[in-house]
């Protein structure tokens, strides 16, 4: 378990866009949702959603934590830990009422 926080202390984060159509997000832990509109990542800076049109991964390396995505970029949004956790239980509520 230590090891797991080791190595995910030593991603450094950045964003690169390039003609905003191609995305190379470093610094990624974990994939949490994706669709060709809209990606949700776990980076080690806060949650990071990317939307636009026509998105895909190219390139996914889980040991580095690098994710290369390419399509229509319309936005880059960070939000915090606290809005995902809202989200899942307004889900939750929904799905048991």
């Amino acid at each position: 378990m230590d090891k797991v926080k080791e190595i995910e202390a030593t991603f450094n984060h950045g964003i690169s866009l390039a003609e905003r159509k191609n995305v190379v997000v470093t610094g990624v832990k974990k994939i949490e949702s994706f669709d060709n509109e809209e990606f949700l990542m776990d980076t080690t800076l806060g949650f990071l959603s990317i939307k636009g049109e026509g998105l895909e991964i190219i390139k996914l390396d889980t040991y580095q934590g690098n994710v290369s995505i390419k399509g229509r970029v319309d936005s880059i949004i960070y939000t915090d830990t606290g809005v995902k956790k809202n989200k899942e239980e307004s889900f939750l509520g929904k799905l048991f009422k």
